[in-house]
């Protein structure tokens, strides 16, 4: 005769469901410790500018790195702010990336009222991958070849000419302000919802120049659809050495570089941002990746995350500065 099998007495039971429950809390933490099933980077622009190209040449590596998909969400408008807002709202859980440039993070809480965001407070900084130069260019019917011949065509034509910018309320904005200043011209910013339309306008000979960063401009350059004819920083850029400064051309106060980097929702683990660093800085060690980048008109730099931090905090400070002494108003 085989004996009943005992019942479980109510110790048994309590133990069994704590094993239980520790095994599904372990199994949860694997599941977690390998990130979201797949990862979305914002973009504050229209596909077809330089932000979306870079965004997307990385995106393309860093899928195989992170082994999820990783998609570019375009969110153009308000030179980036909207872009801003939508990462406030998203969850703080590593499926979330916005890559900026300076403007939306350091530039537009200095020129707008309500940004609808604080960087200091709602993102974390990922990491810093690069340095660029904003330019003047020409359009291809301009008959200017520089900026002094431009300046000498604007002065016949009346001393009045708009030039468009990507965002309202930019150092692209700031910056044709000092052309107008230093030359005594009359010259108007005409803000577009990004690079790439502006370009579409330039490029139709709609509008006769343009301010915006070397990677929206560089391969109508180098195709000669239109002229980059000055740029910003200390020195002259490498892949631009024809090409002078705006302090060749005797205008100060542009000689440091904005950045390009990643940011994150105020909250992220430090364990998902360390495994995202490790993976943006395994794909900017590549050869091919660095070579686009270059070619885009970027100087490559990986930053980590607290150098990064340091280096936004200290460039939002210099342009406060800046914006104030110009008597700027935000709107």
């Amino acid at each position: 005769m085989i004996p009943p099998t005992p019942r479980p007495t109510p110790r048994f039971s309590s133990v069994r469901r704590l094993l239980l429950a520790g095994l599904f809390t372990l199994a949860t933490g694997a599941v977690q410790a390998q990130g979201p099933s797949s990862v979305r980077i914002l973009v504050g622009f229209p596909p077809g500018g330089g932000t979306d190209a870079i965004a997307r040449a990385l995106a393309e590596k860093l899928k195989d790195q992170l082994g999820v998909p990783v998609v570019v969400d375009n969110r153009a408008g308000a030179g980036g702010q909207i872009a801003a807002q939508a990462l406030k709202a998203a969850p703080p859980d590593g499926s979330t990336f916005f890559l900026s440039h300076d403007h939306s993070i350091s530039i537009l809480p200095l020129v707008t009222k309500n940004a609808g965001f604080d960087p200091a407070v709602d993102f974390v900084p990922v990491a810093g991958f690069a340095t660029f130069a904003n330019a003047l260019a020409l359009s291809g019917g301009t008959p200017a070849k520089s900026l002094p011949e431009y300046v000498r065509f604007v002065q016949q034509q009346g001393g009045k000419d708009s030039i468009g910018i990507p965002a309202p309320s930019s150092i692209p904005e700031f910056l044709v302000g000092m052309v107008g200043s230093r030359y005594k011209l009359d010259l108007q910013a005409a803000p577009y919802r990004g690079s790439a339309p502006m370009m579409a306008d330039m490029l139709g000979n709609q509008i006769r120049a343009g301010v915006a960063s070397i990677p929206d401009f560089i391969e109508n350059h180098k195709a000669g659809k239109l002229r980059i004819v000055a740029v910003i920083g200390d020195k002259r850029q490498a892949i631009l050495p024809d090409v002078p400064t705006f302090k060749e051309l005797g205008i100060a106060g542009l000689e440091e570089l904005p950045y390009y980097g990643l940011f994150a929702p105020a909250g992220t683990p430090h364990e998902v941002l360390d495994r995202f660093n490790l993976a943006l800085a395994k794909v900017l060690s590549m050869p091919d990746v660095r070579e686009h980048l270059a070619a885009m008109g970027l100087t490559v730099g990986y930053q980590p995350q607290a150098l990064f931090a340091n280096r936004v905090k200290g460039y939002t400070q210099t342009w406060e500065k800046i914006i104030k002494a110009s008597g700027f108003q935000a709107k």
